[in-house]
């Protein structure tokens, strides 16, 4: 998912297209994504980025080029061009590896999924956090990493979703939840380029 705005980056490209350690964001979420068991991928861009349109291509990624209406509308939109089980991941991730993409998809099981780090573990690492997004889990604070599957049976499920943070929630996935601070790096805020450029392998 790479067609936000990502006004709150205030970068001088498009989101999807800021360089961490020398890469753009939406190069290295295409990497993991291909060198993960997920068959084909796909960039689903919008009228508001039209450069990581271009970028995708090059890439090969056959982008689906959605409304821009907003997250859940452009995800809906691109979810009725693609078979499921879909594995869905913002571009906004950028230290997203393939292992992460397959213990998700093996906790799909076939079904959906929504990978989800704890809240305390992003504010320690000083990780900007959308309060609007976290939830309760077994009495654990959490948020979703903006990484899931949306299996066959979620055409009805209800996403919750904050759409201006690319990230969801579906709430009738599994929950796969994990301390790697590499799923804990979503690059929102100026800030936490420099924190994902700290943890570049």
């Amino acid at each position: 998912m790479c067609g936000g705005r990502g006004t709150r980056l205030d970068a001088p490209v498009e989101k999807p297209l800021v360089d961490i350690c020398g890469r753009p964001m939406l190069d290295r979420v295409a990497a993991a994504l291909r060198e993960s068991s997920a068959e084909t991928v796909r960039a689903v861009t919008s009228p508001h980025t039209p450069n990581t349109r271009e970028r995708a291509a090059d890439l090969g990624l056959d982008p689906i080029e959605a409304p821009g209406d907003g997250y859940v509308s452009d995800l809906g939109f691109a979810l009725d061009r693609v078979s499921r089980p879909v594995v869905t991941v913002v571009s906004d991730l950028p230290l997203v590896a393939p292992e992460h993409v397959d213990a998700v998809v093996s906790a799909a099981d076939g079904g959906a999924a929504t990978a989800c780090v704890p809240v305390e573990l992003k504010r320690d690492l000083g990780a900007s956090v959308d309060d609007a997004l976290v939830f309760d889990h077994e009495g654990t604070a959490v948020c979703p990493t903006g990484l899931g599957v949306v299996g066959p049976a979620a055409a009805d499920a209800t996403i919750d979703t904050d759409a201006d943070t690319d990230t969801e929630t579906d709430t009738h996935s599994t929950m796969y939840l994990s301390t790697d601070t590499r799923l804990a790096l979503n690059v929102n805020r100026p800030t936490d380029i420099e924190l994902a450029e700290d943890r570049c392998e």
